[in-house]
C-alpha cells in the first residue's frame, strides 16, 4: 500500500507481526476469561492474523491522527469480531487494552460487542449485521474517487455473510464504478454459527465468483504472514479500476487445539482452567510453529 501523503512509523518485519498477532490471540483468550458472557472467540482467532497484518503493516493510518483525510479507512463488515479489531487497534497504539477488558460488553461501553463509531473514536463506521460491511466500503470508496482522495477503504468480511445479496450488489457496483481503491478481506473459515459452511450454502468455486463479478482476487493462508504482507505490497494501485479481494484460507479457533474447527466455539465463554487449558495450547502452537 501506498505511504506518499500520510507516514504512520515504522512497518513491522513480518517476524515481528507474527509475536503481534500471537499477543493478540493471548489478550484475546484473556478477555474470554475475564468477561462475564459470551465472546465469539473463533471467529476472532481466525481473523487474529489479518488484523495484525492490517493494522500492523498495511493501514495507513496514525492513533495520534485520527481524522487526516488521507488516512486509509477500515470496515469491519463481520462486526462480531469487534473485540479483536479493539485488540488488534490498542496494541497499534489508538487505546489501552486496560480500558478494554475493564468494560467491553457493558451498558454504554465504548467497546460494545458490536463497533460504534459514535461511541469509540478510530472505528470509522458502525457495523453488524451482516452483509452491510462491504456496501458501505463501497459508497466510502466511490466518495474518495469523486473528492480525488487516494486512500483506500479495506473492509474485512466473514465468508458466511457473503451468501448474502447484499455483498454480491456492492461487488457489482464497486466493479461498475471502477473501485480500485477498495479492498476486500475474506476470513475464508468455512464455518457458520452452526453448521460447516457447505452443508448450508454452496460457496465453492468461491474465488471464481468474485472473478465473475470483475474483481482481482488474491488466494492466501490467512495464518501465514509472509503471504498477508506479500498480498497487502502487491496490491494495485488506488487509481486502477478493479477493485480487489484477498481470500484468507482460515481455521475458526486458530491457536487453541480444541477450538479449531469446533462448531461449538463460534461463540463462548472460558472458566479458569478452560483459559490455562487454552493458554498452554495456544503457546505450544506458537512454539511449533515459530521452529
Amino acid at each position: 500500500m501506498s505511504t506518499q501523503t500520510l507516514q504512520t512509523g515504522e512497518r513491522h518485519s513480518v517476524e515481528e507481526l507474527e509475536e503481534l498477532a500471537f499477543e493478540l490471540r493471548a489478550k484475546l483468550l484473556h478477555l474470554c476469561g475475564t468477561y462475564e458472557g459470551a465472546v465469539h472467540i473463533g471467529g476472532d482467532l481466525s481473523a487474529a492474523d489479518i488484523f495484525t497484518a492490517l493494522f500492523g503493516y498495511g493501514l495507513r493510518v496514525d492513533p495520534d491522527d485520527i481524522a487526516n483525510p488521507q488516512r486509509d479507512r477500515f470496515v469491519l463488515s463481520k462486526g462480531h469480531a469487534a473485540v479483536c479489531m479493539y485488540i488488534a487497534m490498542a496494541i497499534r497504539g489508538f487505546f489501552s487494552y486496560e480500558g478494554i477488558v475493564e468494560t467491553y460488553g457493558q451498558l454504554d461501553s465504548a467497546y460494545g460487542m458490536h463497533p460504534c463509531k459514535v461511541q469509540l473514536p478510530g472505528v470509522e463506521c458502525s457495523t453488524g449485521s451482516l452483509g452491510h460491511g462491504l456496501p458501505l466500503a463501497v459508497g466510502m470508496a466511490l466518495g474518495a474517487r469523486h473528492r480525488g482522495d487516494d486512500h483506500r477503504v479495506v473492509c474485512l468480511l466473514g465468508d458466511g455473510e457473503t451468501g448474502e445479496g447484499s455483498v454480491w450488489e456492492a461487488a457489482m457496483a464497486a466493479r461498475s464504478n471502477e473501485l480500485g481503491n477498495l479492498v476486500a478481506f475474506v476470513d475464508r473459515n468455512r464455518q457458520l454459527m452452526t453448521s460447516f459452511a457447505e452443508e448450508r450454502v454452496v460457496f465453492e468455486p468461491y474465488p471464481d465468483k468474485w472473478r465473475a463479478f470483475g474483481w482481482n482476487v488474491v488466494e492466501v493462508d490467512g495464518h501465514d504472514m509472509s503471504q498477508l504482507v506479500a498480498a497487502i505490497d502487491a496490491l494495485p494501485e488506488t487509481d486502477t479500476d478493479r477493485p480487489t479481494v484477498v481470500i484468507c484460507e482460515t481455521v475458526k479457533g486458530k491457536g487453541v487445539d480444541f477450538m479449531e474447527h469446533n462448531l461449538a466455539w463460534h461463540a463462548g465463554s472460558l472458566g479458569a482452567a478452560d483459559l490455562e487449558r487454552a493458554m498452554a495450547a495456544l503457546e505450544a502452537s506458537h512454539q511449533k510453529e515459530s521452529i
